[in-house]
């Protein structure tokens, strides 16, 4: 890419504010994506999502070639003017469908045979095509493709994937022609710390725009991913972005703020929101518990989402338990801007040097999910993936 992609503005002993310059606006950070694989984030308009705080979102070019077909989109002016949206846009490349969708995948040196989870068909994708589908989509940020190996994968196989997934990183950047695209390397290696620092000394070399960190926050623990993440960040250029890809609970944001995390993205506070597990200062509740069946107040008093401002939890309780639509939207205007609020007072507290104190006081009242039934879930998606 040309031109400055990133400015680092300050730190605060580790925590870090900066800018992401982008054909589509300037995004300040540390800043979350939303989730919208299939051109759209589940529920909202476009419009609503940017009311909502966000100015960047995530689409995924592996479901956009399955449907409508990148060839479709591209006809139709780009993924910009396809979804209506004129901020800036994030596309994976398809590789962690090598992960998710595993059992339909057949990986080799030169690409990934994907049998399509809709219709059974077979695709093809090289780094090259990864390139070309984004280009065609015309996204400010891609991502190369990369292989992301199971967290309980053996040293030696997570090292082969390795080696592959930094063989696709070069193919990407020699394929990658736009100069209005930033193109961000994967950082992979399992759960072996000399295997991340080995992946960031390999990938830093070819001095991409930015880094993401992936390959974690799909099945290990939690303590296990914070080490990693700890231990691969200040192995990355100071002054590039930094993603870690895949991490959207509160706290765990807080906790990458902290460990030097610029941008993160997930589909989780959508995917839970849609489930009736709605976040407050307090951590998340679900309201379809008999608590909330008569409380005649906002789910969360201090938020000045739509959600909060117009309705009770009572109400939002009655849909959820009557399955209205509806339910679905109230909740996740409601996450969402609970996370874009969230990113907001992180951002202020870096700027101002107050982070630390920021942090604990977060921590401090926020309840998290208890990580054996956090595993427990983690564990019944994964083995939900392999049927």
């Amino acid at each position: 890419m040309t031109g400055e992609h990133f400015r680092l503005i300050n730190t605060c002993r580790g925590a870090r504010a900066g800018e992401l310059y982008n054909p589509h606006g300037t995004v300040p950070t540390p800043v979350f994506l939303p989730v919208g694989s299939q051109a759209a984030v589940k529920t909202l308009t476009p419009g609503e999502v940017r009311d909502l705080g966000f100015g960047m979102v995530l689409a995924n070019t592996y479901h956009l070639y399955l449907r409508p077909g990148i060839e479709v989109i591209e006809k139709m002016g780009g993924l910009h003017r396809f979804m209506a949206w004129d901020s800036a846009i994030l596309t994976d490349s398809g590789g962690y469908q090598v992960f998710s969708l595993a059992p339909l995948c057949r990986v080799t040196d030169e690409g990934v045979t994907f049998r399509s989870h809709i219709d059974g068909s077979e695709h093809f994708l090289t780094p090259e095509l990864a390139i070309q589908y984004q280009e065609a989509l015309g996204a400010d940020v891609i991502m190369v493709l990369d292989e992301c190996p199971a967290c309980d994968d053996s040293q030696q196989k997570v090292r082969r994937s390795l080696a592959r997934t930094h063989r696709w990183a070069e193919r990407c950047l020699h394929a990658h022609q736009r100069t209005d695209q930033a193109l961000y390397a994967i950082v992979q290696g399992g759960i072996f710390p000399e295997l991340r620092r080995e992946s960031v000394e390999y990938l830093a070399a070819l001095d991409f725009p930015g880094y993401a960190i992936g390959g974690l926050s799909i099945g290990e623990p939690k303590e296990t991913t914070l080490a990693l993440v700890e231990q691969t960040v200040p192995l990355l250029p100071e002054h590039k972005p930094r993603y870690l890809m895949g991490v959207g609970s509160p706290e765990d944001i807080v906790e990458g703020v902290a460990r030097g995390i610029d941008i993160f993205d997930s589909a989780l506070p959508t995917r839970v929101a849609r489930n009736g597990a709605l976040f407050t200062g307090q951590g998340r509740h679900n309201i379809r518990n008999a608590v909330f069946s008569k409380m005649d107040g906002a789910i969360d008093p201090d938020c000045d989402c739509y959600t909060c401002r117009t309705f009770s939890a009572a109400y939002l309780s009655h849909l959820f338990r009557s399955d209205e639509l509806l339910a679905l939207r109230l909740a996740t205007i409601h996450n969402l801007r609970f996370i874009s609020n969230l990113m907001q007072k992180i951002r202020t507290a870096v700027l101002d040097g107050t982070f630390n104190q920021f942090r604990q006081d977060f921590l401090s009242n926020y309840k998290t999910t208890d990580e054996q039934t956090r595993f427990e879930q983690k564990q019944k998606w994964l083995r939900g993936r392999e049927r």
